[in-house]
C-alpha cells in the first residue's frame, strides 16, 4: 500500500509540474492526493490546510519578510553601487578585474540582502554594460553575475538557513550563519580561479590601479552599508536579539540609510511594501504547501524507510553523503530551494545524524548543494533573473556558466568532507 502512495506522490508531482503549474500548487496537490489514499477526503483536506495553517503560524518565520523588505530597500536605496566601487577598489586592477569586482560585489551584496536574486539583478544591472564596455563578451558577464550571486545565500543572513532551521526542528540560527562564512567565501574564491582563468586565456582588461584618497572615499562611502553585517550578525551571535527581531532592525537600519542616501524618497514606501507582501506571499505559500507535504510524508513513513534504505546500501559517511548530494543537484533543477529544503531535510537528516554528522554541518552543505539548481534551467530563478536583466537567452549562458558550475561543485565537495570549514568558527563562539 505505501508503493502506492509514494508512487502517486511523485507522479502527479511530476505530471502537474511538466503541465507548468506553479510549483506551490505542485506541491499541495500532490500532497493531498497522497494523503486521500489513506484518508477519507474530508479529513484529508482538512487536515492538510491545518497543518499549511499552523505550519506558519512561526515567530522564527516572521524574519524572512523583513529580510526581504530590507533587501528591496537595498536594491533600490543605491547600497549596490556603492558596494560595486568599494569592490572595484579591493579586486578591480587584477587581470580581469571587473569579473573579480562583480564577484566580490554579489557576495557582499548578496550577504547584505540575504537574497540571490536581489544579488543578480542589482548587481547584474549595473556590472553587465560595465563589462560589455570594456570588452567582456556579455554571456560570460552574465554567466558570472549568476554563479556569484549564490554567494550571498551563504553567507548570512540568509532567509533559506532560516528556513532549514526551521525545517530540522530548530538547529541554533547563529550557529547556521556563522558556519556559512567560510563556505561562502570559499564559493567566491573558488569563482575568482575560474574567472582568473578565463581572463588570462581571452586577455580581458586589466584595471586601473585606484589613487588612494580615491579608494579612502570609496571605501567610506560603502561603511554604512558594511555595518549592517555587524549589526545584524553580531546582535545575533552576542545574545541582543533573535534572528527575527535582528531582521527587523535591518528593515530600520536600511530604510534609514536609503533615506540619507537620498535614493528613496517616502512617497516611494509604498510601492517597496506592495512588492514585498507579493514576494513574500509566494515564498510563504511555498514553505505552506511544503510543510503539508513534510507530515504526509511522515504520516506515511516515507522518510524513514528512505533512511532504512540508505543506511542498507552504505554505513560509510562518505558514500552516504554521495548519494544524498546527487539526489539534491537532480532535485535542485526541478525545485526551488525553500520546498527542496523544507521537504528534504526531514528525510536526509536522520540519515547523516545516525552516522554522526552534525546537523549545522549538513544544513550548509544543503543550501550549498540546492545554490547550484538556481543557476540551472528549467526553474533556476537566479539564471532567469541573471539573463533577463543581461537581455540574453538561456542557451546563451549556459556554455559559459559550464566552468564556473565545475568550481561550485568542487566547494561543495570540499564543504561536504571537509566538516571543519563550517564547523571551525560556530565552535570559535561556542555554539
Amino acid at each position: 500500500m505505501q508503493l502506492l502512495e509514494v508512487l502517486t506522490l511523485i507522479v502527479s508531482f511530476a505530471t502537474l509540474l511538466a503541465l507548468g503549474m506553479p510549483i506551490a500548487y505542485c506541491i499541495g496537490l500532490s500532497a493531498t492526493l497522497t494523503l486521500l489514499i489513506s484518508v477519507p477526503a474530508l479529513p484529508a483536506f482538512t487536515t492538510i490546510a491545518q497543518r499549511m495553517a499552523t505550519g506558519l503560524d512561526s515567530f522564527t518565520l516572521l524574519a524572512i519578510p523583513f529580510f526581504i523588505l530590507a533587501g528591496q530597500l537595498m536594491n533600490r536605496g543605491g547600497i549596490a553601487r556603492r558596494l560595486i566601487d568599494f569592490a572595484k577598489v579591493l579586486v578591480g586592477a587584477l587581470p580581469g578585474g571587473l569579473a573579480f569586482v562583480n564577484i566580490v560585489a554579489s557576495m557582499l551584496f548578496g550577504a547584505i540582502s540575504g537574497s540571490a536574486v536581489a544579488a543578480a539583478s542589482a548587481i547584474g544591472g549595473v556590472m553587465g554594460p560595465r563589462m560589455q564596455q570594456e570588452g567582456y563578451d556579455k554571456s560570460y558577464g552574465a554567466a558570472v553575475n549568476i554563479a556569484a550571486s549564490t554567494t550571498g545565500l551563504m553567507i548570512p543572513p540568509s532567509n533559506i538557513l532560516i528556513v532549514y532551521s526551521l525545517a530540522s526542528g530548530g538547529v541554533s540560527i547563529a550557529a547556521l550563519f556563522l558556519a556559512g562564512y567560510l563556505p561562502g567565501i570559499l564559493v567566491g574564491l573558488l569563482l575568482m580561479f575560474v574567472a582568473g582563468f578565463i581572463a588570462h586565456r581571452n586577455r580581458y582588461p586589466r584595471g586601473e590601479n585606484a589613487r588612494l584618497s580615491a579608494a579612502a572615499k570609496k571605501f567610506l562611502a560603502a561603511v554604512p552599508s558594511l555595518l549592517l553585517l555587524v549589526v545584524v550578525i553580531g546582535g545575533i551571535v552576542g545574545g541582543i536579539f533573535t534572528a527575527t527581531e535582528a531582521s527587523a532592525v535591518a528593515v530600520l537600519y536600511t530604510a534609514i540609510l536609503a533615506l540619507l542616501y537620498r535614493e528613496i524618497k517616502v512617497a516611494d514606501f509604498a510601492g517597496i511594501l506592495l512588492q514585498t507582501v507579493a514576494t513574500t506571499s509566494i515564498v510563504l505559500l511555498l514553505v505552506g504547501t511544503s510543510i503539508g507535504l513534510s507530515w504526509v510524508m511522515a504520516y506515511e513513513n516515507i522518510p524513514q524507510n528512505v533512511s532504512a534504505t540508505l543506511l542498507s546500501i552504505s554505513d560509510n559517511i562518505i558514500v552516504v553523503l554521495l548519494i544524498i548530494n546527487l539526489i539534491l543537484l537532480i532535485v535542485g533543477i526541478f525545485m526551488d530551494m525553500t520546498p527542496a529544503v523544507l521537504i528534504f531535510t526531514p528525510i536526509f537528516l536522520p540519515v547523516v545524524t545516525a552516522l554522526g554528522m552534525d546537523p549545522v554541518h549538513f544544513g550548509i552543505i544543503m543550501v550549498l548543494n540546492l545554490c547550484i539548481g538556481l543557476c540551472t534551467p528549467p526553474v533556476g530563478s537566479v539564471l532567469f533573473v541573471g539573463c533577463g536583466v543581461a537581455g540574453l537567452k538561456i542557451q546563451q549562458v549556459i556554455r559559459p556558466l559550464l566552468p564556473l558550475f565545475v568550481a561550485l561543485l568542487a566547494a561543495l565537495m570540499l564543504v561536504s568532507y571537509i566538516p571543519q570549514l563550517s564547523l571551525w568558527l560556530p565552535g570559535v563562539f561556542g555554539f
